[in-house]
C-alpha cells in the first residue's frame, strides 16, 4: 500500500517504455513490504534539468537515468563519484536531504557483481590474462573502468578501430586526472585479429549489440578456436538470454555469464539509497524478470 509517507523514485529516459527498471523495482518494493513507488518518467532532450529540478521539489529520493540523459546527469549531479568521472556518465542520481545532487555510474560495478555472483574471481581472471572487450560504446567504457579498478588488464576491440583507439585515450586520461596515478594497461587491437589473439586472454566480453534479438546481426556467432581452457565468456545481450556467442563459448565448455545479472546487480545500489534496503538478486528475481520479458 501506497500512503502520503511515500519513497519515490524513477528513471528517466527518452523514450523510457523499454525499461525493465520499473519492473524490477517495484518487484523489490513488494517483496521487501516498502512504502514506495518506482515510476517510468519520459523526459525530452532539453527538458532534462527542469525535470530533475521538479523531482527534487516533488520529494523523490533519485532516479535512475537512461539514453540520452546520462551526461547531462553527469553535469547536473553536485558530486560524481570518481568511476563515474572516467566512464564519462551518470546512470544513478541520488537527491540528498541537504538538497544537493550525488551521481554515480553503476553498470561497471554490475557486471562485476554479476560475474561474482556467477563464481568468477576478478584475481584469479587479474593473474591469468587480460580482459579483452568488444565494442567501444558506453557499456564497454563502464566495463572498462570497473575492471581497471579491479586491477585487471584491457584490451578494447572494436569493428571501427579508431573509436576503440579513442576510448583508450580518453580513459587512460580521464583515469590519470581523476586517480592521480597511471592507468592499468589499457590496449587495443583490430577486429579481423582478436579471435586468433585469445591465447592470453582470461575474459571475453561482448559489449555490442551482436547477436541481439532483432539487432543487426541476431545470428552472429564468432570463432572461439583459439581460446584457452580457463576464458571466461560474457555477453551483456539478455534477449535471447543465451546468445549465439554464449552458446559457442559452451560448446567449447568454456565459463558463461549472461547478460540479465549485470542489468540487476546495477540496480542494487540505487535501491539501497532510494528506499533504504538491500536487495537480493535471486532466482525469484531472474523469473520475475523474465516473465516481464516474455510478455513483451
Amino acid at each position: 500500500m501506497i500512503t502520503g509517507k511515500a519513497k519515490l523514485a524513477g528513471v528517466i529516459g527518452h523514450p523510457v517504455s523499454h525499461s525493465l527498471s520499473p519492473v524490477l523495482h517495484n518487484y523489490w518494493l513488494k517483496r521487501y513490504g516498502i512504502d514506495g513507488a518506482y515510476v517510468p518518467l519520459p523526459v525530452a532532450p532539453g527538458a532534462f534539468e527542469t525535470a530533475i529540478r521538479g523531482l527534487q521539489a516533488a520529494g523523490f529520493r533519485g532516479a535512475n537515468v537512461t539514453i540520452p540523459h546520462k551526461e547531462a546527469a553527469a553535469s547536473i549531479a553536485d558530486a560524481v563519484d570518481p568511476l563515474a568521472r572516467i566512464a564519462g556518465s551518470v546512470n544513478t542520481l541520488v537527491f540528498r536531504e541537504d538538497g544537493t545532487i550525488h551521481g554515480s555510474s553503476t553498470d561497471g560495478m554490475g557486471y562485476v557483481a554479476s560475474l561474482e555472483a556467477e563464481g568468477v574471481s576478478l584475481a584469479d581472471l587479474a593473474s591469468r590474462g587480460s580482459a579483452l572487450l568488444l565494442g567501444a560504446g558506453g557499456a564497454a567504457r563502464s566495463i572498462a573502468t570497473s575492471l581497471m579498478e579491479q586491477g585487471v588488464s584491457v584490451i578494447l576491440s572494436n569493428r571501427t578501430g579508431e573509436r576503440a583507439d579513442a576510448l583508450a585515450r580518453e580513459l587512460a586520461a580521464a583515469w590519470q586526472s581523476h586517480m592521480n596515478k597511471a592507468a592499468p594497461s589499457l590496449t587495443t587491437i583490430p577486429w579481423d585479429s582478436w579471435e586468433t589473439a585469445l591465447g592470453d586472454v582470461s575474459l571475453l566480453v561482448n559489449t555490442t549489440s551482436l547477436g541481439m534479438q532483432g539487432g543487426p546481426a541476431p545470428d552472429w556467432k564468432p570463432d572461439l578456436a583459439h581460446s584457452p581452457t580457463h576464458l571466461v565468456v560474457s555477453d551483456i545481450v539478455y534477449v535471447p538470454r543465451e546468445t549465439p556467442f554464449l552458446r559457442a563459448a559452451t560448446a567449447r565448455r568454456l565459463k558463461t555469464v549472461g547478460g540479465l545479472g549485470m542489468l540487476l546487480h546495477q540496480a542494487r545500489p540505487g535501491f539501497r539509497a532510494w528506499f533504504g534496503t538491500e536487495a537480493e538478486v535471486d532466482a525469484a528475481t531472474v523469473e520475475h524478470v523474465l516473465a516481464a520479458l516474455k510478455q513483451r
